[in-house]
C-alpha cells in the first residue's frame, strides 16, 4: 500500500506494524486518534514529504524507486531520523536483548558455551556500535557540512566516504547470521528452551531491522544526499535549507518565472529529462527547481502540481495530461 498525507496515521500501524518504530523515531507521539498522516507530523513538527519517503520505501521493503522519493525528502530530517534510530539500537534494543539473553544461557563458569556466546553477543553489539558512531561523526558531519552550504575540504564526494560505510553494512549482516547460527546449533538442549527461542525471535526481528535501516541509509539517505552536493556545488558552495512542512517558518517565496515553466511541463507528462532538453538545462538543474516548487508550495505529487497549475492559471484543462 502507498500511504499518503491524507490517510489516517492509525492505518500505518494496522497494515504494517514494523512502521510503529518509524514514527517512534521521528518523534510522533502516539495517541493521535484519526487525525491524518499530514495533520499528525505537523502536530510533531515533522516533514510530512520526509515522514512519508521513509514509511513508503520501508514498506515496499526497499523496492521504492529511490530517485523520486529522494527529490522529496529533508536531508535534515532525514538525518535527524537516522540518529534517533542509532539511539535506539544502542541504548535500548541491543541492551535488552543481552538482558533476555542472560536470564535464557546458564552463565555460570561450568557453562564455556554460554559465556563464548555471550562474549560473541557483547562483540555484534560493540560493532553495531563502532559502525553508528562512525557514521555520526563522518557521515553526518559531513552531510551537516553540505546543509549549511559548505563544500567539505579534503573530501571527493559522499559516495566515496560512504564506501566504508556500506562495506560495514556487510559486516553487520554477516555477524548478525553467525550469532543465531551459534545459538541454534551449538547450544546445549538442556537450556531454557522457550526463554531461548523468544530472545532468538528479538534477535531476529532486530536484524530485519537492521538491515531495512541500512538498505535505506545506503539507498534512499544517499541518494538524498547526493542530490544535496549537486547543488551546493552548482550554487559554488551555497545551499538554501528547505522550511520544513510543520514548522513555524512560513513560505513567502514567490515561483520564478522558470520554476512556473517547470510546473507546466510536469503537468503535461515531460520526465525530468525531456524537461531539461526542452529549456537547454542540465537534469540536475530541473532537479533542483523541482524542489524549491516543493518547498515554495508545499506540494510534492505531479497530481498536486496539476491542481496548483489548473487553480492558478498557469495551464488549461486540456494541457494536462490525465
Amino acid at each position: 500500500m502507498h500511504f499518503t498525507a491524507s490517510a489516517h496515521m492509525s492505518d500505518l500501524i494496522h497494515d504494517d506494524y514494523r512502521l510503529l518504530q518509524v514514527i517512534s523515531r521521528f518523534g510522533v507521539s502516539l495517541g493521535f486518534g484519526d487525525q491524518s498522516i499530514d495533520a499528525a507530523c505537523k502536530a510533531s513538527g515533522v516533514d510530512t514529504a520526509t515522514f512519508l519517503a521513509v514509511v513508503n520505501f520501508i514498506q515496499s521493503e526497499g523496492h521504492a524507486p529511490v530517485e523520486d522519493l529522494a527529490e522529496e525528502v529533508s536531508v535534515a530530517e532525514l538525518m535527524r531520523y537516522l540518529q534517533r534510530s542509532h539511539s535506539y539500537f544502542i541504548d535500548f534494543r541491543l541492551p535488552a536483548i543481552r538482558r533476555k539473553l542472560i536470564e535464557a544461557i546458564d552463565c555460570s563458569a561450568k557453562n564455556q558455551i554460554a559465556f563464548l556466546i555471550l562474549k560473541f553477543y557483547d562483540e555484534y553489539a560493540a560493532e553495531v556500535q563502532r559502525h553508528m558512531d562512525y557514521e555520526n561523526t563522518h557521515i553526518h558531519t559531513y552531510v551537516q557540512q553540505l546543509l549549511d552550504g559548505k563544500i567539505p575540504a579534503g573530501r571527493d564526494n559522499y559516495s566515496v566516504l560512504a564506501h566504508q560505510h556500506h562495506d560495514n553494512h556487510a559486516s553487520l549482516t554477516k555477524s548478525s547470521h553467525e550469532l543465531k547460527s551459534i545459538i541454534i546449533k551449538y547450544y546445549p538442549s538442556d537450556s531454557d528452551t522457550q526463554r531461548l527461542a523468544d530472545t532468538l525471535m528479538d534477535i531476529y526481528i532486530m536484524e530485519e531491522d537492521l538491515f531495512s535501516h541500512c538498505h535505506l541509509e545506503d539507498t534512499l539517505f544517499a541518494e538524498a544526499v547526493h542530490l544535496l552536493e549537486v547543488e551546493v556545488k552548482e550554487r559554488g558552495g551555497h545551499h538554501t535549507p528547505r522550511p520544513e512542512e510543520g514548522r513555524k517558518e512560513a513560505v513567502a517565496d514567490e515561483l520564478s518565472d522558470r520554476e512556473k515553466e517547470v510546473i507546466c511541463l510536469v503537468v503535461r507528462g515531460l520526465s525530468n529529462k525531456e524537461i531539461a532538453e526542452k529549456l537547454f538545462i542540465s537534469t540536475n538543474t530541473v532537479m533542483t527547481h523541482r524542489r524549491n516548487i516543493a518547498r515554495k508550495t508545499q506540494i510534492h505529487s505531479p497530481a498536486g502540481l496539476t491542481i496548483y497549475a489548473i487553480v492558478n492559471g498557469l495551464v488549461n484543462l486540456g494541457d494536462v495530461k490525465l
